[in-house]
């Protein structure tokens, strides 16, 4: 096996298995380039979630990161302390692999490397913010604004979509006939919905880790403080606060379901690799619905039965139009 074919299979696999689904179902003309910047957005992540290691150590290595991403001259950048403090073998491989992977936006095409170039300077300089805006977790910190949250949601992911769109324009339906501007709006939202259930489903792992990413002035409407949010039995105070957010998060995956049926219906491939996530997010919505969000234990997730169930009734019901828009239901 090659060392492109290794990073971008088994190393990618091992750090996200969920996305590694996606990946396969891919197209081949945009499997390389989409691999390739999530498996740098993943390396970024490790930078970013390094905790044993300063906030400025992290945030310094994340500049120096997007430098060696931009210039191909830029001097290589050294994890060694990053090393030390990782424990996580996957993410391990992918700092001690990370001059390998860099070494892989040659193969790109100079279109196609200008966008993983743009997608994550995005990304980067949103980590960087906030590791300045949390540091390193001792003090409970919290978005001050609605307007911080739709932000972040954007840098982390919403950006992705419109990366994602980009590039699958250009190889996969470069002649569709759609309304470009409604189309880029809605993959913006669609990653920004996906990112937004992160947030809603991580609520008490954030909190434990001096991160409130429910901000304060919505929290301050139910008469609440971060600390409160603690204690799972300040739910029914919250339970409007969080449900505002969840009914956002609907409408963002909602956004990005139209997003999936707009794609082509010739493009199989694709539209399986959007409806997954956009799927699997609504049903997240569903239990969290379901449930109070502020108990530690269990965490809410989607069970792998529920993933497989999802996979094969989406791919059975691919072909029928009417079946397969009925996949999504915004409760």
């Amino acid at each position: 096996m090659s060392a492109k074919d290794e990073l971008l299979g088994p190393v990618l696999r091992d750090v996200s298995r969920s996305f590694y689904l996606t990946l396969r179902v891919l197209p081949r003309e945009v499997r390389p380039q989409i691999a390739l910047a999530y498996l740098l957005a993943r390396t970024a992540d490790t930078i970013a979630d390094t905790e044993l290691v300063p906030p400025d150590d992290r945030v310094e290595k994340l500049r120096q990161f997007r430098e060696r991403v931009r210039y191909e001259d830029a001097l290589p950048v050294e994890f060694d302390e990053l090393l030390d403090q990782q424990d996580n073998p996957g993410e391990r491989v992918l700092l001690e692999r990370c001059h390998e992977s860099l070494e892989l936006l040659n193969d790109l095409s100079p279109t196609d490397r200008g966008q993983v170039l743009f997608v994550l300077e995005t990304i980067t300089r949103g980590q960087e913010l906030d590791l300045r805006r949390f540091g390193d977790g001792s003090e409970l910190q919290t978005l001050q604004t609605s307007g911080e949250l739709e932000d972040y949601t954007y840098r982390v992911a919403g950006c992705v979509g419109e990366f994602w769109t980009r590039i699958t324009r250009t190889h996969c339906f470069p002649n569709a006939d759609l309304d470009e501007d409604t189309f880029l709006s809605d993959a913006a939202r669609f990653g920004k919905g996906l990112q937004l259930v992160n947030v809603l489903r991580d609520i008490p792992r954030d909190l434990r880790n001096g991160r409130c990413y429910l901000p304060a002035d919505a929290l301050e409407k139910a008469g609440l403080q971060s600390a409160d949010l603690l204690e799972p039995d300040t739910w029914p105070r919250l339970e409007p606060v969080f449900k505002s957010w969840l009914e956002r998060a609907r409408a963002h995956l909602t956004a990005g379901w139209r997003y999936t049926n707009t794609i082509p219906f010739n493009q199989y491939r694709l539209r399986l690799a959007c409806a997954w996530p956009v799927l699997l997010g609504n049903r997240t919505l569903d239990k969290l619905q379901a449930a109070n969000p502020l108990l530690p234990t269990p965490r809410i997730k989607v069970t792998r039965s529920e993933v497989r169930g999802i996979i094969v009734r989406s791919t059975l019901r691919l072909p029928f139009r009417r079946a397969w828009r009925k996949l999504f239901t915004a409760a």
